[in-house]
């Protein structure tokens, strides 16, 4: 199968990916780190999980519908995590991530 077909959800995966690490960068200047522990450790994972999909997926991987769904749970994880706190920065990655969920949770179906 070809990667073109997928070109939304890649997109949505760099895009989360992108969000996530810049996330995670911005809590580790924050005063109370201690406080973002679990922000910093799920933008982490979610990141690392979108980068593997996204390039599973431009490989022709035959194991879409089980990357998506680990996706969609680190992608709600993470989003959850970071629209608790009030920095710009998180709330722009709990986009991202709610926005990625989304697009996996199609691959699912």
């Amino acid at each position: 199968m070809s990667h073109e077909q997928y070109a939304g959800v890649i997109k949505s995966l760099h895009e989360c990916m992108e969000a996530c690490n810049h996330c995670y960068t911005s809590c580790l200047q924050e005063e109370d780190l201690k406080h973002m522990a679990e922000c910093v450790r799920l933008d982490r994972e979610c990141a690392d999980i979108c980068s593997e999909f996204e390039k599973a997926l431009t490989l022709g991987t035959q194991f879409v519908k089980e990357y998506a769904q680990l996706c969609v749970a680190a992608c709600r994880a993470c989003g959850d995590e970071c629209a608790k706190h009030d920095h710009d920065h998180c709330q722009k990655c709990a986009d991202a991530c709610r926005k990625c969920a989304d697009e996996c949770e199609k691959l699912i179906a």
